[in-house]
């Protein structure tokens, strides 16, 4: 089925811990990523098999299962982590050579596990495969999900609750938490050595550039910028952006304590253990900023053996952050609206927009589908009203574009989803689900494929509960 490789464990023995998952009692496999699975090039078997090897059962060939280490500042805190529920097959190759991490989370402990019991709740693996689905089909880099197996036993949290283990797939799992393990647990040899893996592995074009340490900054800093803006796009609050998740590699995962906006208010937080907002969504540049900050500390000895020239180079790429956020941020934005190449006067028009969403608690999503879909129904028709006088403004700007109103529209139908995961929705799926029944999770994730689409049909999965959202909480499940 899967065509493995082994190159992390090139790396020196610190860097990992090799352990074999937990056998389970019952492996039933619920779901499977067909589309997925063609994609990657795995070879097609019984569901018998595809849930004894993706639930750690049976060891596939050539596996060589191992938990990573890494370190991280959770909640503005440095401390030594690791794969604690998480346990890596390998590196699967496809058939046209791209590498792929294939990873089972709730697999067991590790010796990263820090008391805890290594294992997953079906909610939990379920929540996280519709979120990470929905975030991929609304074009936003992030790993995928490949299965999700129940194991036929029990976990305990809160409550006694059904068992499950994911099947995680990315370009790979090496964080700026898996730098600070290495630069601050290691030998300057072994932070070396696993730059110089990192480059060869993901960013080989940077491997001739005049300053491969500080040019692999810069990138990561890109690509987070960018990433964190599509976050933004979408209304997605991640709610855990410790720097042990955030990936070197650019895409968003762990699914937690994340969820998705519906009142526009910049200070919304889902998250459980948030309790200061850190995580906020108005914070989460701010955060991204802070995280590759301490991404350049890792980096200073490979960025140059002065350590003060060192330092000067990385605050200088750091201190280009906010420009570059804000410009990333505008484009976006402006694009919301329709406006394909904004100029700095329209930065006003669309904080207009924000607070009069603000204000009226609008929706978010359902506020920029409202403007260019003149039959889309409204919910909120004090906003509309008061929002009367800034179209006219917005009317008279499009005007001025090159393509006028058709072309502002076939932008914004592009980057406005329709659809997102709804809390409401994908805790009722959620709930049906880990009673047996999968009609509502699959007709759910099988509309969330296609967000950019407006379709009446679905009409009741567009709109929200203000008394759900209220006191809505998402937990880590751990």
């Amino acid at each position: 089925m899967f065509h493995f490789d082994n190159s992390y464990l090139q790396l020196p023995d610190k860097c990992y811990s090799k352990v074999n998952p937990a056998t389970v009692k019952h492996p039933e496999l619920l779901l499977f990523n067909h589309k997925l699975a063609e994609d990657l090039g795995l070879n097609k078997t019984d569901d018998s098999e595809i849930a004894a090897m993706l639930s750690g059962n049976r060891i596939p060939e050539n596996s060589i299962p191992f938990a990573q280490a890494y370190a991280g500042h959770q909640f503005g805190h440095f401390n030594m982590l690791g794969d604690g529920r998480a346990i890596l097959l390998g590196e699967h190759i496809d058939p046209q050579g791209k590498r792929f991490d294939i990873q089972l989370k709730g697999s067991g402990q590790t010796p990263y596990s820090r008391r805890g019991d290594g294992k997953a709740t079906l909610k939990a693996m379920l929540r996280e495969y519709l979120i990470s689905e929905a975030m991929y089909a609304l074009g936003i880099p992030s790993s995928r999900s490949l299965s999700v197996v129940k194991t036929g036993e029990a976990v305990f949290r809160d409550s006694v609750q059904q068992g499950a283990v994911l099947a995680r797939v990315m370009k790979s799992h090496i964080r700026v938490g898996t730098f600070e393990f290495a630069a601050f647990y290691g030998a300057k040899e072994v932070l070396k050595t696993f730059f110089e893996y990192t480059i060869n592995r993901i960013y080989p074009d940077l491997k001739n550039t005049e300053n491969p340490a500080l040019a692999l900054l810069e990138k990561v800093m890109q690509q987070q910028a960018e990433l964190v803006v599509n976050w933004m796009r979408v209304g997605f609050i991640h709610g855990v952006m410790n720097t042990d998740n955030v990936s070197i590699s650019g895409e968003t995962f762990d699914y937690g304590p994340c969820a998705f906006m519906n009142v526009y208010d910049p200070k919304t937080v889902f998250s459980s253990i948030d309790e200061e907002g850190r995580y906020a969504f108005e914070n989460q540049a701010v955060i991204t900023k802070w995280n590759m900050a301490k991404f350049a500390e890792t980096l200073i000895t490979l960025i140059d053996e002065d350590e003060k020239k060192a330092v000067s180079l990385a605050v200088e790429q750091i201190n280009r952050f906010e420009k570059m956020f804000r410009a990333k941020w505008l484009t976006m934005m402006a694009a919301k609206i329709g406006i394909e190449q904004p100029e700095q006067d329209d930065l006003d028009l669309i904080k207009e927009l924000l607070e009069l969403m603000q204000v009226h608690k609008a929706d978010y999503t359902n506020t920029f589908t409202g403007l260019y879909l003149q039959d889309f129904p409204k919910d909120n028709p004090e906003f509309w009203e008061a929002l009367l006088p800034w179209k006219k403004q917005w009317t008279d700007r499009i005007q001025k574009t090159a393509g006028r109103m058709p072309a502002a529209i076939s932008l914004m139908k592009k980057v406005n989803p329709v659809i997102i995961p709804r809390n409401i929705h994908v805790e009722r799926a959620l709930f049906l689900a880990d009673k047996g029944d999968m009609t509502l999770f699959n007709e759910l994730l099988n509309a969330l494929q296609k967000p950019y689409t407006y379709n009446e049909a679905l009409k009741d999965l567009l709109f929200f509960d203000a008394d759900f959202d209220e006191n809505y909480q998402t937990f880590c499940g751990t």
